[in-house]
């Protein structure tokens, strides 16, 4: 049986993945065994390969970070992969509910890859149940190969901050709602007409990306936000959910 650490690598930014790969493929030790480009496939894969260790970005498309762990917490696996968070996104909120949700390291991009094949072989040696106490990185090094500016997301940090103020609503990542609401939010932040076009754009725009139709968007929705509503009574007693406003 193989001693190697087998590793699933979930990111949507091809360059960053590349990178990556080549760093990891040089360590006898590890083994990587597939690269995810989306949260469903991440979720997928991971089910399926059952890898030692997940490498998770938490901005991905279909379903977030969050969302794969969220998942990953609700499906009886026989083992469940160690998870380290490799993101761009700081934000506390978002790297305490990482952490909430069992992650056990949470790394800042850009890092030393000598930090991150250090973590994974430390986990390695571990068992879930012992690892009390996770590790946020923040280290710039050198030899971590940054992706040139044009070739990153740039709306990242916007996505960031949007996907921060559903977490904190109280939508969970896991639902459909919760990446179509975060779509709407989106191209209403892109182009504010369309808050008076929901049913005739909105809706069959986020349709159409996503597969599906308008009215089961609008269901999804409708399902989010009062999931969000019930989760905010249970926590205060209230009877409303913070309303939260934008300005770009």
């Amino acid at each position: 049986m193989s001693d190697k650490i087998t590793v699933l690598v979930a990111d949507d930014n091809v360059d960053f993945t590349m990178t990556l790969s080549s760093y990891l493929n040089k360590e006898e030790e590890i083994e990587i065994l597939g690269i995810a480009r989306d949260g469903n496939e991440a979720y997928s894969m991971a089910v399926e390969l059952k890898p030692d260790i997940l490498l998770l970005d938490i901005i991905m498309p279909h379903l977030d970070g969050l969302g794969v762990l969220e998942k990953l917490n609700e499906t009886q696996l026989e083992k469940m992969p160690l998870c380290i968070i490799l993101s761009a996104v700081g934000q506390d909120k978002i790297t305490q509910r990482a952490i909430s949700l069992g992650a056990q390291y949470y790394i800042v991009k850009p890092f030393d890859i000598n930090v991150l094949i250090k973590r994974m072989k430390e986990l390695k040696n571990y068992q879930p149940s012992q690892l009390k106490n996770t590790f946020i990185s923040r280290e710039i090094k050198s030899q971590y190969i940054d992706i040139s500016p044009d070739k990153k997301k740039n709306q990242e940090n916007l996505e960031a901050l949007v996907t921060n103020v559903i977490h904190e609503v109280g939508v969970p990542a896991h639902i459909k709602g919760y990446q179509y609401l975060r779509e709407a939010i989106m191209m209403v932040i892109k182009d504010t007409e369309v808050i008076n076009q929901i049913t005739k754009q909105l809706y069959p725009e986020i349709a159409a990306k996503y597969h599906t139709t308008p009215s089961r968007v609008e269901r999804a929705i409708r399902h989010a936000i009062e999931v969000a509503w019930g989760r905010r009574r249970a926590r205060n007693g209230r009877k409303h959910i913070w309303l939260y406003s934008f300005s770009i």
